[in-house]
């Protein structure tokens, strides 16, 4: 796989699963750059002030102080460019059926992802 996209944010508070995400993300070339940040308001912010610029999220449901559709909730409110180009994908080990439901009704959510991310999975996720 090349290079499906240019830059690709992971936003994921677990150290272990974004060292692991990482590694499978890099080892299959899915993004020219990739970029982890451990809290949704560190990529809300970096969002809205333009410093990153991804055409693809991978974000996590439960995370401290503001979780995955806390995040989407901010998401609405800022004006960035391209917008409806980023593909954002839930990445979670949650099993709850409300959390993949609320994924599927959300207009940002792409797909709803079972963690750990893998090289297959990947593959369906190019373009």
């Amino acid at each position: 796989m090349a290079n499906c996209f240019k830059t690709c944010l992971l936003i994921d508070d677990n150290y272990i699963d974004n060292f692991v995400t990482r590694k499978i993300l890099e080892a299959s070339s899915f993004a020219e750059k990739i970029i982890v940040v451990r809290t949704a308001t560190e990529a809300i912010n970096a969002l809205r002030d333009g410093s990153i610029r991804p055409d693809v999220i991978f974000l996590d449901v439960r995370m401290p102080m503001m979780g995955g559709f806390e995040f989407l909730e901010e998401y609405e409110n800022i004006d960035i460019d391209n917008k409806s180009g980023i593909k954002i994908f839930m990445l979670s080990s949650s099993l709850d059926p409300l959390d993949m439901r609320k994924s599927s009704d959300n207009k940002y959510i792409t797909q709803f992802i079972h963690k750990p991310l893998t090289q297959k999975a990947l593959e369906e996720l190019c373009p």
